[in-house]
C-alpha cells in the first residue's frame, strides 16, 4: 500500500476522531515519516503525509550501514560462509596457503609424494569439516541477526557473545602447539571489531528481560514424549555430542594431536612425521584445533537455539542447512580419502543419525506453529 516504506513497528491508541481512529505513533525505516489513520473498519489511508528524505541524507555515513548493530552481525555470517567456502575450494583443488607452505618449505604436491599422500590427505581432512562447521555457524548467524534479534529476543544477543567468546577464544588455541596462522589472526583481527561493535549497538533493541539467564528458557514448554519432544530432545543430544566432541578435539589438538586411529590411517609415527618435516605436526594440530573450536561452538549454538527459539519454518530451514554443512564434510570427506575407521567415525554418524531423525520429527510441528505465541506457559506440539 505504501510502495517501498518499510514500516517496522505500528503503535495504535485507540482516539476517537470525527468517527476516525488515529495511529499516535508510527516508526518508520531509511528516515521517511508519514502520518497513519485507519477508519472504522481499520483500512489504512495516508492523511498528511511528510517525506523528510532530507533527515535520511543527513544521517552519518558509517552509521546509515551499521544501524542497530544486525548488519554487522549478519556481516560476520557471510564472512564465515565465505572463508568456509574458500577452504572448502583450497582442499578441493588440492593447495596449502601461502604462509603454510612458507612455514613447511614445502608445497602440497611436494608433500603428497610421500607415503601415497596419506599426510596431505588427513590435513585436507581435517580442513575439510572445519570449513564446513564455519559454513554451519555463518548460516546460524545470519538467521540469528535476522529474525530473533530483529524483534528484540534477549537471548539470542547472549547467544551471540557466548558463542563470540568460544569461537574468537579457540584462537589462542595456538599457544598450545605453536604455530601462529597470520591469516586467521588477520580475519580474527578484522572481524572482532564488527562483532564487538554489532553486539554493542544492537544491545540497546533488545526487551526486557535482558540478562543471561533468558538462556535457560525454553521458548515453549511441551512434553518430551510429543512429536516436537522428541525432536528437540534429539537435537540437544547432538549439540551435546558437538560440544563434548569439539573440546575433545580441540584438546588432543594443542597436547597428543593424534588418537590412535589417525595414525594407523597414515601409517606413520609421530617420530616418522617429525623426520618428514619437524613443522609437520604443529601445522596439523593447528587444523585439529581450529576444527575443534568450530565444532563446539556449532554445539553451544545449536542447543540454544533449539531450546530458546521459536518453532517456525526458518528456524528448521537453517538448523538443515547448518547440518547438512557440517556432517557432510565431516562424515563424507572421510569416505573420500579412504579414513573409514568404524571407532573413529561412529560417534559423527551416531550424531548425523540422531540429526536426521530430530529434524524429520520437527519439521511438521516447526512449518504448523510458525505463529506459536512464545510468551505461551504450556504448549502441546
Amino acid at each position: 500500500m505504501f510502495g517501498s516504506l518499510d514500516i517496522g513497528i505500528l503503535r495504535a491508541k485507540h482516539q476517537r476522531r470525527t468517527g476516525k481512529y488515529r495511529f499516535a505513533r508510527c516508526f518508520v525505516e531509511r528516515g521517511l515519516t508519514q502520518t497513519l489513520i485507519a477508519d472504522s473498519n481499520w483500512r489504512l489511508q495516508k492523511t498528511g503525509v511528510q517525506f523528510s528524505r532530507v533527515s535520511h541524507y543527513q544521517k552519518n555515513y558509517i552509521g546509515a550501514f551499521i544501524g542497530d548493530g544486525r548488519p554487522l552481525l549478519a556481516f560476520m555470517g557471510v564472512s564465515l560462509c565465505l572463508c568456509g567456502g574458500f577452504a572448502l575450494f583450497l582442499s578441493a583443488t588440492g593447495h596449502f596457503l601461502p604462509h603454510d607452505i612458507q612455514f613447511l618449505g614445502m608445497t602440497a604436491e611436494t608433500l603428497c609424494g610421500l607415503n601415497q599422500c596419506r599426510i596431505v590427505h588427513f590435513m585436507f581432512h581435517d580442513r575439510v569439516a572445519f570449513g564446513g562447521s564455519l559454513i554451519a555457524l555463518g548460516s546460524l548467524y545470519m538467521w540469528m541477526a535476522e529474525f530473533p534479534l530483529r524483534q528484540g529476543e534477549a537471548w539470542v544477543w547472549w547467544l551471540f557473545l557466548l558463542s563470540g567468546i568460544t569461537g574468537f577464544g579457540s584462537f589462542l588455541a595456538y599457544l598450545g602447539y605453536g604455530y601462529l596462522d597470520t591469516w586467521h589472526g588477520m580475519a580474527t583481527l578484522l572481524l572482532l571489531p564488527c562483532f564487538a561493535i554489532g553486539l554493542y549497538r544492537s544491545s540497546r533493541i533488545l526487551i526486557a528481560p535482558k540478562n543471561p539467564g533468558t538462556l535457560l528458557i525454553p521458548a515453549v514448554r511441551i512434553p518430551w514424549n510429543t512429536r516436537y519432544g522428541l525432536g528437540r530432545l534429539c537435537l540437544l543430544l547432538v549439540a551435546a555430542g558437538m560440544i563434548g566432541g569439539g573440546v575433545v578435539i580441540m584438546l588432543f589438538g594443542m597436547t597428543r594431536v593424534f588418537v590412535p586411529q589417525d595414525l594407523e590411517f597414515l601409517g606413520l609415527k609421530p617420530a616418522d612425521l617429525y623426520a618428514v618435516n619437524p613443522r609437520l605436526i604443529p601445522l596439523i594440530a593447528h587444523d585439529r584445533a581450529g576444527f575443534g573450536g568450530g565444532v563446539s561452538t556449532c554445539g553451544i549454538m545449536v542447543g540454544f537455539l533449539i531450546w530458546c527459539g521459536r518453532p517456525c519454518r526458518s528456524l528448521w530451514q537453517v538448523l538443515l542447512i547448518a547440518g547438512s554443512a557440517g556432517f557432510a564434510t565431516a562424515v563424507g570427506i572421510h569416505f573420500v580419502i579412504g579414513y573409514v575407521d568404524f571407532i573413529h567415525l561412529a560417534p559423527a554418524v551416531l550424531g548425523l543419525l540422531l540429526f536426521v531423525m530430530g529434524m524429520i520429527l520437527l519439521k511438521k510441528p516447526m512449518y504448523e506453529r510458525d505463529t506459536l505465541d512464545l510468551h505461551a506457559d504450556k504448549q502441546t506440539i
